[in-house]
């Protein structure tokens, strides 16, 4: 319904307020570009207010809510007409509140409360009931919060609410007493972020991909180095690029949707580069592209990689491989990855990819398949038909939620978009991705160097979390209490945890969103890396989950690192979105049974958890443990711990070894497709496990499409799952592959 436009005021004269200039050594502190404020305000107070987020209750047309913070006395907010009405701003970071100015229209309020919030949901009034007056109102106040309103009560006139002006002033310190620290919505990345835009030449850009490649080419130390490349395509059509991507590099373009960005070339991965394994692509880690278009030279764009090389929000204008070229030598082995929200307008080849896991997709075709090609809510995948040719399809993702991206706008200013919450998806999101937009003011973007203190002070401030490429000394454990704060890093931040602290946890709340961060072992050992949620808690999150995407742990890299268990998750409904936890089989420190320490990858509490694309290796006992209720697994890729030094030395609950995915005896609802367990006991080759999947005899635990191998004919894996499936190897011989169709 369309309000009648609110009258406008009987004339009357409108006081001036001389301007109140900030020193430009205080300005540079707070991190403020303050030119003057048109309010008399104590030395000591800044203006918090202006220009900040804000919404109200309702509005008239045309006068919005952000027209009350523009520092502009010519436009106004104004509601409906009708009581209770309110208008908040929200500060970007918890602040301690000192004064409150309202300049009312003549539609002002009879009775009204100043309130703050924490989060946007719990209000404390921090005045009385008061009466407004017509004209500029200065309230002094005491308080804190990130979000400040106007609620009101009761309308003086006819009219709804309406006001010129909401001003909130503070000292700028947070309530803790520390400096509220500085944000910006044209953050600096740091310099191991490069930006590129439409201007920019081909052969500058060329030349800035080829400079990172080389100089990690057949590097005896670039897999565990601490390089970190991350290049940023803003909107726009560049000529022809060829990016070779190495370790720890970031290709990403930053529009809204992945056609803003077009480059005409490739983003290529292939074999050959890697120092010590250069014919195959089994190592091909630690490396992306996401949010934006190909045209592929030649017409195929090459994506051969392994293990957290995840592939998302990307327009393949041509045909897509995930073999290395050499794959038809008999030596291209390629082993693992992650698609998800893509479109692939041609074929997609897998060639020697042994297992691959595409998600929410569209695609023309699909051609090959190894050991198991895992597709779920992807139009165009092969109907589901394993073993032979070995597919396993889901016609849809029970529970999506798309990864948090990094854009800029069309003022170029830089923001984050978090994609909204998906129930049996199938698809891309994209174009008109539906979910939030949060401007980059309301993150702190941390650099390598800031200690974990300053980190949680960022957090204490409400401010989200934007990690820049390099490695962070975690000396106390990063707390994430508030609801919907979003934890996000691009170019492979690497956190390890010094002391044996827990690096990060993320308490029982609604919808905090982790992702794009790499979890080193510190030297001594963490008995968890990262936790979700609390022990015995079962909170309902079904609305707004907990989700984790792209996110690696690793015990022993370049750091001799141990940690009892790299993942822990408490929070029910919470979603596990592509992760690799990985017990290092080498590293650039020595790595080794009694040296890189680590029981288990994963451990599930929460019931109704959701995990797609779950990569867990080489851990010491039960790989996987799930002892939650009615949780899911879509794709499960492990390789048992290669170092096992004797049968001895290994011995689980249940004999021979552990298995590498354990489902609780105490569960009754779980269900998994699309499993590998892979044996490579290099060390002893006459050590067995009994079984790779171990689960309780119930109707409501099912497992679909699962299977084992032994690479190579070293060591033994006796049954696919619980006391069925038979041993590997097979007498066929190398690496043919024992399978499960369907248990029960």
């Amino acid at each position: 319904m369309v309000l009648p436009t609110q009258a406008s005021p009987p004339p009357r004269a409108r006081r001036r307020r001389g301007p109140i200039v900030l020193s430009a050594v205080l300005a540079a502190a707070l991190g403020i570009t303050v030119a003057s404020v048109t309010l008399n305000a104590s030395a000591a107070e800044v203006p918090l207010s202006q220009g900040k987020p804000a919404t109200a209750s309702s509005l008239e047309a045309g006068f919005t809510a952000a027209a009350a913070v523009d520092g502009d006395t010519g436009t106004r907010w104004s509601s409906a007409f009708a009581d209770p009405q309110w208008l908040q701003v929200d500060l970007g970071s918890t602040q301690s509140i000192s004064r409150v100015v309202l300049n009312w229209e003549a539609a002002y309020a009879s009775a009204f409360t100043i309130q703050t919030s924490a989060n946007g949901s719990t209000w404390t009034n921090i005045t009385p009931v008061t009466a407004g007056t017509a004209g500029v109102q200065t309230l002094n106040v005491t308080g804190s919060g990130r979000y400040v309103r106007m609620n009101g009560t009761a309308r003086a006139t006819a009219y709804g609410y309406s006001l010129w002006e909401f001003q909130v002033f503070g000292s700028g310190v947070g309530p803790t007493g520390s400096p509220t620290l500085p944000t910006s919505d044209t953050p600096d990345f740091g310099q191991n972020v490069r930006i590129f835009d439409s201007s920019s030449s081909a052969a500058t850009i060329q030349a800035a991909v080829d400079q990172a490649f080389n100089a990690q080419l057949r590097s005896p130390t670039a897999q565990f180095g601490a390089q970190r490349h991350v290049f940023l395509f803003k909107p726009g059509t560049y000529g022809r690029v060829w990016a070779n991507v190495g370790f720890y590099t970031t290709v990403a373009g930053l529009g809204l949707n992945p056609d803003d960005v077009t480059i005409n070339g490739a983003v290529n991965v292939d074999s050959g580069w890697n120092y010590g394994d250069e014919s195959n692509a089994t190592q091909n880690f630690w490396r992306s592209m996401e949010n934006l278009s190909i045209v592929p030279e030649g017409g195929t764009n090459r994506w051969a990689v392994s293990q957290a090389a995840p592939m998302r929000r990307v327009h393949i204008k041509g045909n897509l491989t995930l073999a290395p070229s050499n794959q038809d030598n008999g030596q291209g082995y390629s082993s693992g990855g992650y698609l998800a929200d893509s479109v692939v307008d041609g074929v997609v080849s897998s060639g020697s990819q042994q297992q691959w896991y595409t998600r929410d997709s569209r695609i023309s075709r699909w051609d090959g398949g190894v050991w198991n090609m895992v597709y779920s809510g992807v139009q165009g995948a092969p109907a589901n038909a394993f073993p032979n040719p070995p597919h396993t399809t889901l016609a849809t993702t029970p529970v999506t939620r798309e990864k948090p991206y990094l854009y800029v706008d069309n003022a170029g200013l830089y923001r984050v978009f978090v994609p909204a919450l998906r129930r049996n998806s199938a698809g891309a999101t994209w174009p008109n991705t539906p979910g939030t937009s949060i401007p980059m003011r309301e993150f702190y973007v941390a650099k390598p160097g800031d200690s974990a203190a300053r980190i949680n002070s960022a957090l204490a401030q409400g401010l989200n979390l934007f990690f820049t490429p390099g490695t962070y000394t975690i000396d106390q454990t990063i707390r994430v209490t508030r609801p919907n704060t979003v934890v996000t890093g691009i170019g492979y931040p690497t956190l390890i945890p010094s002391n044996g602290v827990e690096a990060l946890n993320v308490a029982d709340v609604d919808g905090v969103k982790i992702s794009g961060l790499t979890f080193d072992a510190g030297t001594t050992n963490s008995p968890t890396l990262m936790s979700v949620g609390q022990a015995g808690v079962h909170t309902d999150h079904a609305a707004n989950p907990i989700s984790i995407q792209d996110v690696f742990f690793r015990i022993g890299s370049s750091v001799q690192g141990k940690a009892t268990t790299t993942l822990a998750v408490h929070s029910d409904d919470t979603i596990i979105d592509h992760i690799w936890a990985w017990r290092a089989d080498h590293g650039g420190a020595p790595t080794g049974w009694t040296v890189n320490t680590g029981d288990t990858g994963l451990i599930v509490n929460g019931d109704d958890v959701l995990a797609t694309g779950l990569f867990v290796e080489h851990y010491q006992k039960y790989e996987v443990i799930w002892n939650g209720n009615r949780g899911k697994t879509i794709f499960f890729q492990n390789e048992k711990p290669y170092d096992v030094p004797n049968q001895a030395a290994w011995i689980g609950p249940r004999g021979n070894g552990y298995a590498a995915y354990k489902v609780a005896d105490t569960v009754t609802d779980h269900e998994l497709w699309g499993g590998g367990s892979y044996a490579y006991f290099n060390v002893n080759p006459s050590v067995r496990v009994d079984r790779a999947f171990e689960v309780p005899n119930r109707p409501g635990v099912r497992l679909r499409s699962i299977l084992t191998v032994s690479l190579g004919d070293v060591g033994t894996i006796a049954n696919v799952v619980n006391d069925t499936g038979g041993a590997v190897p097979n007498p066929a011989g190398n690496t043919v592959p024992r399978q499960v169709v369907a248990y029960p």
